[in-house]
């Protein structure tokens, strides 16, 4: 048993926050725990809740894996707008869609041949009209992805731009460049793609002779659009256009970051940290494993993405969206370091949230949490933004799964059969303490799809099942995301756990998720997807989201504690129980038999 929880001090090098104060965190008497029932979602005028730019919590929706309606094992826009409901009766705000324009689906949708319509697979832009307004009917806005700085090679302008040449207007609209070598046989510059291998493809002219190279970050199959093209830049205001005035209220645009290159594309000076600088697939970085602080020095600037240009483009589309009423919302993927840098997405005229991935890769340590926090808060505090808390999506292995792995370790690239399998339950419990934590912070929070579960990671994919190109380019050296992509449990005694009415899923589905499907939580008090509802009915009745944060002193550095609003909220990140300070237990990420104790691996919120 460690030592109570006592002797607060007001520590104003804390980054607690606007105000930090003293407080006290003492206890007298055991601390009497108030179970939360499950049941119906407290009536509250969104409307009235504040800036919904500000405070959101965003529901990520997978089209692929979220719900099948026509039985061919691939999500749809139709069975997606049945369950809905269940979204809404979570308690979210909005609902954040993955891409569903038509794409050869090289690369999970991200791979955009058309930004005007929806892809078969997934339906008709009839469909999404429907599902857009079904949404509004339950309360929840949606937010749909963009996909700026590549096309799919099938996109219309790709070939045209192939078949224009050197020098021709269809070719700038994307980066092409002659090679290097005396027959130009060498790619232009050393830039890595970040699915592995070159970031340069050479193309071959209609006599036969190899051409040029053309730029793709990611896949080959994902040509990158040459920003500097003022078409380029028309061509996204007239799409963002489209959208906004089809209903929907806001964008998530990923690889926010790398819109603009440097200008005449030099070398790289580190080519292996440029390849993983979108944190979506590689190993472990030895440097995430060093304070926030101490890896500024990973952040020189790099040619390849962060370029001071890409924030021009970001007050023309603000520009945009604040012609329109009620709010429309600009959240940014964007892999940026260090926290100062990334706030100068969201300065006023620009994003409105950014994705703090710092903390997505908050290891089980509660020195390093409290560190992140503090700095990515006091980051966006200078500014005037939000913070934006996520702990999972699709690009990283789930948050139940990697939190059971031992060590600091930072972002798996996927789990697979030959590697060391988490602990699940250690894992399930550090998910659900730390998601707590997360939903007790000020400004807005986003959830992917299944976390509400506590889906762990799919570990025993055969390689034959996959289909993340990264794990292609790789040559299976990265596993890549599949793993994070399974498709959802819904009803566990139908076929395909209730994704699909014919059992076909794209993916297999592990027997674990049996056990967690949804219908198998729901009205359990203890279950993980009660937890979630009954956190975020509290988050709203506390006016967490828009509170003030204050950090709370202990002598035990196990233990991360602040006080948010009327809020105090302690996380034991160490391996012995600590006292509970006085005060009534509101909400537990796990069971506490013990009054007044605090066990290991849960977050305890009390008022």
């Amino acid at each position: 048993m460690t030592a109570p929880l006592s002797d607060v001090v007001d520590d104003p090098d804390s980054g607690g926050g606007q105000g930090a104060a003293t407080a006290e965190l003492t206890r007298d008497e055991p601390a009497q725990e108030t179970p939360i029932e499950p049941g119906p979602l407290a009536e509250v005028d969104k409307e009235q809740r504040g800036d919904w730019t500000r405070e959101a919590v965003v529901y990520q929706i997978y089209p692929r894996s979220f719900a099948d309606a026509n039985g061919d094992g691939i999500g749809d826009l139709a069975g997606a707008i049945p369950r809905l409901a269940a979204i809404a009766e979570l308690g979210v705000d909005a609902i954040w869609l993955s891409p569903f324009y038509p794409s050869p689906q090289a690369d999970g949708g991200y791979d955009v041949a058309d930004y005007r319509d929806v892809d078969p697979i997934f339906g008709t832009v009839d469909d999404f009209d429907e599902l857009l307004r079904t949404a509004h009917e339950l309360g929840l806005r949606v937010i749909i992805d963009l996909v700026p700085n590549h096309s799919s090679d099938a996109h219309p302008w790709f070939p045209a731009a192939v078949a224009g040449g050197p020098g021709s207007p269809e070719r700038a609209r994307y980066i092409f460049r002659d090679g290097k070598g005396a027959t130009g046989d060498e790619p232009p510059n050393n830039w890595p793609s970040v699915f592995g291998g070159s970031a340069w493809t050479r193309t071959t002219d209609a006599d036969g002779i190899p051409g040029q190279w053309y730029l793709h970050f990611f896949d080959s199959r994902q040509p990158d659009f040459n920003w500097e093209n003022p078409q380029v830049r028309a061509e996204f205001l007239d799409v963002l256009k489209f959208w906004l005035d089809r209903g929907v209220d806001g964008f998530r645009v990923d690889v926010a970051n790398s819109l603009i290159k440097a200008a005449g594309l030099p070398d790289t000076p580190d080519p292996a940290h440029d390849a993983g600088a979108m944190g979506a697939v590689t190993g472990a970085d030895p440097a995430d494993q060093l304070p926030v602080s101490d890896r500024k020095a990973r952040a020189v600037s790099s040619p390849m993405f962060d370029q001071d240009g890409v924030h021009e483009i970001y007050r023309s589309w603000r520009a945009l969206l604040n012609t329109y009423s009620p709010p429309r919302l600009l959240v940014a993927e964007a892999w940026v370091q260090p926290p100062a840098r990334l706030a100068r997405y969201v300065r006023p005229d620009e994003m409105h949230q950014a994705f703090n991935f710092d903390f997505l890769q908050t290891p089980w340590h509660a020195g390093r949490a409290r560190q992140i926090i503090t700095e990515t808060k006091a980051a966006n505090d200078a500014v005037g933004a939000p913070t934006t808390w996520v702990l999972s999506n699709h690009d990283v292995v789930r948050h139940a799964s990697r939190l059971g792995l031992p060590g600091l370790l930072g972002r798996p690239s996927g789990i697979g059969p030959r590697d060391q399998q988490p602990d699940a339950v250690l894992g399930l419990a550090r998910a659900r303490a730390l998601t707590l934590t997360m939903l007790a912070l000020p400004g807005s929070a986003y959830l992917y799809q299944g976390e509400e579960l506590g889906l762990p990671e799919h570990t025993m994919l055969p390689d034959h099942s996959r289909e993340d190109p990264s794990f292609f380019r790789t040559r299976g050296v990265e596993l890549g995301r599949d793993g994070c992509r399974v498709p959802l449990p819904w009803e566990a005694d139908k076929p395909g756990l209730g994704f699909s009415p014919t059992g076909q899923t794209w993916l297999p589905q592990p027997e674990s998720f049996a056990g967690l499907a949804r219908d198998r939580q729901h009205g359990v008090p203890d279950s993980t997807l009660e937890m979630y509802r009954a956190a975020l009915r509290l988050r709203r009745e506390y006016e967490v989201a828009d509170s003030s944060l204050t950090w709370l002193e202990s002598a035990n550095d196990d233990i991360l504690a602040f006080r948010n609003g009327f809020l105090m909220v302690l996380s034991n990140m160490g391996s012995e129980p600590t006292e509970l300070p006085e005060g009534g237990v509101v909400l537990a990420s796990g069971d506490m038999p013990d009054a007044g104790m605090l066990p290991p691996n849960t977050t305890a919120w009390i008022v």
